[in-house]
């Protein structure tokens, strides 16, 4: 544009050889509205989100028995496990923890959402149970490890995001409290994935006995330093209803479950239960269980929260590991490579060693800088979070 020129913004003028430091863009108001058109942002971001799909992994962990498979299907109104076969007494004597996982594609008002299942059988159900935790937490390390080997290479435009944002721990009702399994098992993975309690066939309780087991579980989870997941802080401009409903959220953990894949009616409502001989317990009844508030803060109000804390905490600590231990190892073979060399010539030609120290040297100041970035970036996370805590 040449000198004196006129700068036409949306039809003000303003005289470019006589112009203040600071412009002033003129809205133009077009109907009843102003705007200058980055309103559209949040469109754009959710037509995109739409387009590309959202991925989310859920690990259900607990003994065989307890219900988890059931719970799935009647969160998610679908048959995940129609194939599965049931073993034998022979063959649960000597049964090991194993991995399974099932993948599906839901579609719900043009939302796609990936839902990928990840269950434990075997786990608890040998007579020695002392490492059944090792098979989860070696699983949710090579997911985290296969993300960080993908985020780290060349095509980083299509990564499948296959990290567990969320364990379902079953706890038994039987019992009076947590168990040892559980408590090693709970510690063992609550720096690795958002832990969320759940007693399994709460039907088996009354509702006193389900409230003072609800009670012995949190004080076995304090008493333990158990970290489950931590609902966020309701904003202060949220409207009331919001906040009663994250209130009920929170005073539920661990949540009572009942789940059940059978159809029956009651006074002519068609509904999830089990039928007994004294009556109905309806599954999605909250007097009857806290399924509802379960599903309700799984899918519709904490799904994108479970993967924020993945991704911003969990995968970061995995992630500060690994470029600590690369710059460990760089750091040896520095050492070994310094040792066996020799000192340059004087005439400046230095050797393929020499040239081999100079990239080992760049590589480990940048995993330095990195990794000093990582520790500043968790230390005013985790300060964000006591501040939370203490308000």
């Amino acid at each position: 544009m040449l000198f004196g020129q006129k700068l036409l913004i949306n039809n003000c003028c303003i005289s470019r050889k006589n112009r203040p430091t600071d412009i002033s863009v003129c809205v133009v108001s077009q109907g009843d509205r102003d705007y200058i058109g980055f309103a559209t942002l949040p469109e754009q971001i959710h037509r995109k989100s739409v387009k590309r799909g959202f991925d989310f992994t859920l690990m259900v962990v607990g003994e065989s028995g307890l219900g988890k498979s059931t719970l799935v299907n009647s969160l998610f109104l679908s048959d995940l496990y129609k194939d599965r076969i049931i073993p034998d007494v022979q063959d649960k004597l000597e049964q090991t923890t194993k991995i399974e996982k099932k993948t599906m594609d839901i579609e719900e008002r043009g939302v796609k959402l990936r839902l990928t299942v990840v269950d434990t059988p075997g786990f608890g159900d040998a007579l020695n149970s002392e490492e059944s935790w090792k098979v989860c937490v070696n699983y949710i390390d090579d997911q985290f490890r296969q993300y960080f080997t993908d985020e780290s290479g060349l095509n980083r435009k299509n990564i499948q995001d296959n990290r567990v944002h969320c364990c379902l721990y079953f706890i038994p009702p039987y019992g009076h409290g947590l168990r040892q399994i559980d408590i090693e098992t709970m510690k063992r993975l609550h720096q690795k994935v958002n832990i969320v309690p759940v007693i399994a066939k709460a039907d088996t309780l009354t509702g006193p006995e389900v409230w003072k087991l609800k009670q012995r579980i949190l004080a076995d989870i304090e008493e333990h330093q158990i970290q489950i997941y931590q609902f966020p802080e309701c904003d202060s401009d949220e409207d009331e209803e919001f906040q009663q409903q994250d209130r009920e959220l929170k005073a539920a953990v661990p949540f009572s479950v009942i789940g059940s894949n059978t159809v029956i009616e009651v006074g002519g409502t068609r509904v999830r239960g089990r039928q007994y001989p004294w009556g109905v317990v309806e599954v999605e009844n909250p007097k009857h269980s806290d399924f509802n508030k379960l599903r309700n803060m799984l899918i519709t109000t904490h799904m994108q929260d479970l993967k924020d804390v993945t991704e911003d905490v969990h995968y970061e600590n995995f992630r500060a590991q690994c470029i600590s231990q690369l710059s460990h190892q760089a750091q040896r073979e520095r050492s070994k490579l310094k040792r066996d060399s020799v000192i340059p010539p004087s005439d400046g030609n230095f050797t393929e060693t020499d040239r081999l120290l100079l990239q080992k040297d760049e590589e480990i100041r940048r995993m330095q800088d990195m990794l000093a970035q990582m520790q500043e970036k968790l230390k005013a996370t985790n300060q964000s979070n006591d501040n939370i805590v203490n308000i």
